[in-house]
């Protein structure tokens, strides 16, 4: 490496290169400062999360309090859902044996006028035996041995007519049923 020097040139040492600002008592006292500006920032910091930690843990406990608030409220609806439920099905099960009551009624006598009268295309012939009644002579019949006749079909009384409950309504499209296999039918809504 090749130096040039010039002998005019006064030479400049490393202490004349170093500022003045840069004492030994001006730079402790400005490390203090910037260390003491910079402690008081963290400290503004953490109290600014401390106050929105804060904020957060009280909004999380309200919320939490609501949520059980919703719980208690769900069980209030499922009791009453039950009650409604209960009352469908017990409503639904009376409609069930009144119907029962009138479709047997009808199969009863349905059952008695096939067994009873002759059918729509025999005109003169009847499919039941006729029944047979023997007559007897005064002289023949002793008290022990009369034989009654049966009375006429047309005689015998009928039993008053029941009405028939109206049909129960087109189930709602808006909830489903479902019926469990212990019997127990339950309605859920459809979104």
């Amino acid at each position: 490496m090749t130096t040039i020097s010039d002998p005019d040139v006064p030479t400049i040492t490393a202490e004349q290169l170093e500022p003045q600002l840069l004492d030994r008592d001006a730079s402790r006292s400005r490390l203090a400062v910037v260390v003491g500006v910079g402690l008081t920032l963290f400290a503004v910091l953490n109290a600014t999360a401390a106050i929105y930690l804060y904020r957060g843990i009280s909004d999380l406990r309200t919320v939490e309090g609501r949520l059980e608030e919703l719980g208690a409220f769900e069980q209030r609806i499922v009791a009453r859902l039950d009650t409604v439920n209960n009352g469908f099905q017990s409503r639904f099960e009376k409609l069930d044996s009144q119907l029962q009551g009138s479709f047997n009624e009808v199969n009863g006598n349905i059952a008695r006028l096939e067994h009873n009268l002759p059918l729509a295309g025999d005109a003169g012939v009847s499919s039941a035996p006729e029944p047979v009644v023997t007559t007897s002579t005064v002289a023949e019949a002793s008290p022990d041995t009369e034989v009654a006749a049966e009375p006429p079909i047309i005689d015998t009384p009928r039993p008053p007519k029941r009405r028939v409950a109206a049909a129960p309504p087109a189930p709602n499209p808006g909830y489903q049923r479902t019926q469990t296999p212990d019997g127990k039918v339950y309605y859920r809504k459809i979104n």
